[in-house]
């Protein structure tokens, strides 16, 4: 299906997914997959078959033998494999065509927080449980799934005393998971891999630091490896937040601005704009100076990134997978655009003979924080 030294994986199948007979591979028009930073990931894949083949009553059947149609998909590039997704479906729909006798069938799905939004366990109490060790409970019961937690210890640890007060779980999973991570300014998502069935489920602060990806080339002839990239700039949706911390003896509030630059969210651009305006979080004022100011860069990054790159490769003249919640270094857009990036978002986008990848990069400001970046 795939040109070069690049193979497709695909496994369905309910909890335990196995490969899907050849002729699912022979219908396989298209696949679909989307990972970003901040929202969940998905994917879609879209079957053609005969009108009359007994393929679209089989797929459409996976969905009454149990909740979930896992699916998992790899794929291989110059002999590495890479796990695109690992999720489960959420969606059939299938478009007849009466003058052609085919049926096209859009599968569309989610990644396994899908899973964590199933159930309501509303009122499960958790004495003397930090929110470290209830996220930790919450995901032992999707270790069927391959679920493994990765879970950062907060700045402040805040143990529930049980003769004060005894937390209790509130709606969904993963409504609750998201909430404590607000709570202490984190971020919660599922990562596939990195092999098939696997998948780690992080819980913590929002890393823009590690090795950076290889470049992104543009205007650099032979050596060129995307197909588009352009830039914007937007100094004015910058917003620096003010936390306020109160003081013991006087019970005065004290308010501290916020930067969006922390040890974790380095700056990638040598300059960042002004901020436009000024936020007030009055949320803050009776937690500790390390969850007020957790929380205070935590929405100052929220509206950091000033420079946004948009563009598309080819997977192939790029030789590997572009992958987001990562760095990647970009060279020969000019010196104002040149040098590190957070990959927010990448699209990938498989047909036959192709496979693309359409990406979004992000930074907080303009020039280059480093003289050069890996080729």
């Amino acid at each position: 299906m795939l040109p070069g030294n690049i193979r497709l994986t695909l496994l369905m199948g309910p909890i335990v997914p196995v490969p899907v007979p050849k002729a699912f591979i022979d219908a396989l028009v298209s696949v679909e997959v989307r990972n970003a930073a901040g929202e969940p990931s998905g994917f879609q894949l879209t079957f053609t078959f005969s009108n009359k083949s007994a393929l679209v009553p089989l797929l459409l059947l996976l969905g009454q033998i149990g909740p979930f149609i896992r699916t998992i998909i790899v794929v291989t590039v110059n002999g590495t494999p890479h796990v695109l997704m690992d999720g489960v479906v959420v969606q059939h729909q299938v478009t007849p065509n009466v003058e052609t006798g085919q049926a096209t069938l859009t599968v569309t799905g989610s990644d396994l927080t899908a899973v964590l939004a199933y159930v309501d366990f509303t009122g499960i109490p958790y004495p003397a449980m930090p929110a470290e060790a209830r996220v930790a409970f919450i995901l032992l019961k999707y270790a069927a799934f391959g679920i493994v937690p990765l879970i950062i210890p907060s700045l402040f640890l805040d143990v529930p005393i049980p003769i004060s007060r005894i937390p209790t779980h509130q709606g969904k999973d993963l409504e609750y998971i998201n909430r404590l991570a607000g709570e202490v300014g984190y971020v919660f998502y599922i990562e596939p891999g990195p092999a098939p069935g696997v998948n780690v489920a992080y819980w913590g602060p929002e890393i823009k630091v590690g090795v950076p990806q290889p470049a992104l080339n543009v205007n650099m002839d032979a050596h060129t490896n995307v197909e588009s990239l352009s830039f914007t700039f937007n100094g004015a949706s910058k917003v620096m937040p003010i936390v306020f911390i109160q003081n013991e003896e006087t019970k005065v509030p004290i308010p501290i601005p916020i930067p969006d630059i922390s040890p974790l969210n380095p700056p990638l651009g040598l300059i960042p704009p002004f901020p436009a305006r000024f936020e007030m979080m009055t949320n803050t004022a009776n937690l500790n100076p390390a969850q007020a100011i957790a929380l205070g860069l935590a929405e100052a990054a929220k509206t950091s990134d000033a420079v946004t790159g948009t563009g598309t490769l080819d997977v192939l003249r790029y030789g590997r997978i572009l992958k987001a919640r990562g760095l990647v270094g970009v060279r020969g857009a000019g010196d104002a655009f040149n040098g590190l990036y957070f990959v927010k978002s990448v699209t990938h986008k498989i047909q036959r003979g192709q496979y693309k990848q359409d990406f979004t990069l992000t930074r907080n400001g303009l020039v280059s924080t480093v003289p050069r970046v890996p080729a």
